[in-house]
């Protein structure tokens, strides 16, 4: 049994006539026969009745044709969104992205590529996570490109550089270290830490400054995301080291730049390598790195 059969006996289910079902299936009258003999023969039953000049379904061939004619509108139904899925302006793109580009970034890149004409019509399913979370199902497939932290010892994923963020030593308003404007992170040792933890894509960067200035911070608690380790410090239950976002600003907190030791912080766009892209991910994702080169970096 074949797709092009059912297709055969839909046509001829409809028709009641060999000559007129082959003529609109721009086949012979034989070859639309023979089709149908196979399949009557695989199924084991008649399908068709002679009536007539005519023929007509039997009463197996009716409770077939219900079937067949719910599988062959699917498999329609399918092809028509895979067509939707896959086409360079009317796709759907699935992106997963760390906390942190959520209130600006992401919004700021989909907003600017949404305006050209040829995307407007593609449309974004978000996921939000740690890089930790976000890598294992970048690598099921679950997102089609990733904005993430960089992850060593990945060779099946290429990370491109797409922004950059500052990282800081955020106090409460009433903490002694808030008189400062800037800070050498050494001087910060006699202090807890609301540290990030184990699953945050931050947390190697972070202890390698901790490390080349040979320190073992003094950490109070974990958190894993930024909103809540910031409501932490604005309590004064301890100080932190983050990424300057926006939202910092919406805290009773005190903002200190590291004056030591010296760091870059990149956020990286991840994709599959050797693997394929729908022609609307491939966009943004040329997109983005054009624009990131332009206005991030």
């Amino acid at each position: 049994m074949n797709l092009r059969q059912l297709y055969y006996f839909k046509k001829l289910a409809e028709k009641e006539h060999y000559t007129i079902a082959a003529a609109e299936l721009s086949i012979t009258q034989p070859s639309l026969s023979h089709s149908i003999a196979e399949l009557e023969r695989e199924l084991g039953v008649y399908l068709f009745e002679k009536q007539g000049r005519n023929i007509r379904l039997t009463k197996y061939g009716r409770f077939y044709l219900t079937y067949v004619e719910k599988s062959l509108a699917e498999l329609e139904k399918g092809e028509k969104l895979l067509h939707e899925l896959t086409s360079p302006s009317h796709g759907n793109i699935d992106l997963g992205f760390i906390y942190t580009m959520g209130a600006h970034t992401v919004p700021e890149l989909v907003q600017n590529f949404t305006k050209v004409e040829s995307h407007k019509d593609i449309t974004f399913s978000f996921f939000q996570g740690a890089t930790k979370s976000i890598i294992p199902d970048l690598k099921n497939e679950k997102f089609d490109l990733a904005i993430c932290s960089y992850v060593e010892n990945e060779p099946d994923i290429e990370f491109l550089p797409l922004t950059k963020q500052e990282l800081v030593v955020v106090v409460a308003e009433n903490h002694p270290l808030a008189k400062y404007d800037s800070i050498d992170l050494k001087d910060t040792a006699d202090y807890s830490y609301i540290f990030f933890s184990d699953t945050s894509g931050l947390r190697p960067l972070i202890d390698s400054l901790f490390a080349e200035i040979n320190i073992q911070p003094k950490i109070g608690c974990y958190v894993e995301e930024d909103t809540a380790m910031v409501g932490l410090v604005s309590v004064d239950y301890g100080i932190s080291i983050m990424p300057k976002i926006s939202s910092l600003s919406h805290y009773n907190v005190k903002v200190l730049s590291i004056n030591e030791p010296k760091h870059d912080r990149f956020i990286y766009l991840a994709s599959l390598k050797n693997h394929y892209i729908s022609p609307a991910s491939k966009a943004f994702k040329d997109f983005a790195l054009r624009y990131g080169e332009k206005h991030f970096l």
